[in-house]
């Protein structure tokens, strides 16, 4: 395959996972911003929002303080953010164009649509009018993308490619929002917590595992009252948890494996080596460690990994 095309399939799906990521954390911040709390709180959450993106310095030269309508304006429609959803859904849309003909006529089209009726929806104000329901449609037209992807792709080296950057995008989304969302909380991480602590902390860490369609799952699992080493344990190292970071990186190595070529084998071995880590990793362990400098450690490697498969694959950046 072309390292041009393996390129723009590579991008085209992880700027869709991105907008379904973005998607999933405002959709989170926007309902919990509904429930009683203080302006100072409020303003955490959306301060944690712009610092899982890296776009605080951005979103302040432009509009100074935390506002929460300015910061979803900055993070849905803002043309000048990259990462805003409007950006991704283009910059998606422009990738899967230039490889039109490597894709199926489904694929095409969902990602045609989807830039269509983005464009109808901001322009009619459907955003401002239902901010939630707009989140569920980006996380639906995402997920529709990936099942026509899998449905009806040939199972070859574009495929591959288009998991890669699925996958990459997602374990770094999701270390960044345990990352920022655990360093939110206030209360004590283990200590004993006042009733109100106590109320406060339930809806935060059901708010986190929302934002990952994790809360059905903690219950399935857990059959307990949602306790924050659980909810790390479950974002991290469960295997069979979807967007987990060992979920993650499970499809990272298998689709890495799959296009494997005569240079890209020191990648291969650093990824299956993070893999290797999660796999027989420990909570308590990791947590006693500290779980930020875990994270912050773990976000450097997949970083690493994005810079070596654009390296032995994919255009020289």
């Amino acid at each position: 395959m072309l390292s041009r095309t393996a390129d723009h399939l590579f991008w085209m799906a992880r700027y869709t996972e991105r907008a379904e990521n973005t998607a999933r954390m405002l959709d989170v911040n926007y309902q919990t911003s509904l429930l009683p709390q203080s302006a100072a709180v409020s303003k955490v959450g959306w301060q944690g929002m712009l610092s899982i993106s890296e776009l605080m310095p951005a979103y302040q030269a432009k509009h100074g303080d935390i506002e929460p309508q300015q910061v979803m304006q900055f993070m849905v429609k803002d043309e000048t953010n990259g990462s805003s959803i409007l950006s991704c859904l283009r910059a998606a849309r422009e990738n899967a164009r230039a490889v039109r003909g490597t894709l199926t006529t489904e694929v095409w089209e969902t990602q045609n649509q989807t830039w269509l009726e983005l464009n109808r929806m901001l322009r009619g104000g459907e955003f401002e009018r239902d901010p939630g329901q707009f989140f569920e449609w980006v996380k639906f037209r995402s997920h529709l993308s990936r099942g026509v992807t899998v449905g009806t792709m040939l199972m070859d080296e574009a495929l591959h490619f288009m998991r890669l950057g699925t996958f990459l995008e997602r374990s770094d989304n999701t270390a960044r929002l345990v990352d920022v969302k655990f360093h939110a909380l206030q209360s004590d991480f283990f200590g004993a917590a006042s009733e109100k602590d106590q109320e406060y902390d339930f809806y935060h860490w059901s708010a986190i595992l929302r934002s990952v369609s994790g809360f059905e799952i903690y219950r399935k699992v857990y059959r307990d009252v949602i306790k924050p080493e659980r909810v790390a344990d479950l974002l991290i190292l469960r295997p069979d948890m979807p967007r987990s970071l060992h979920a993650s990186l499970n499809e990272v190595v298998s689709n890495l494996a799959m296009v494997a070529n005569d240079q890209s084998s020191e990648t291969l071995r650093r990824a299956g080596r993070l893999r290797a880590e999660l796999q027989y990793g420990d909570i308590e362990e990791i947590l006693s460690n500290g779980l930020h400098a875990f994270l912050t450690q773990f976000l450097d490697r997949v970083n690493d990994l994005g810079v070596r498969i654009s390296r032995d694959f994919l255009i020289p950046t």
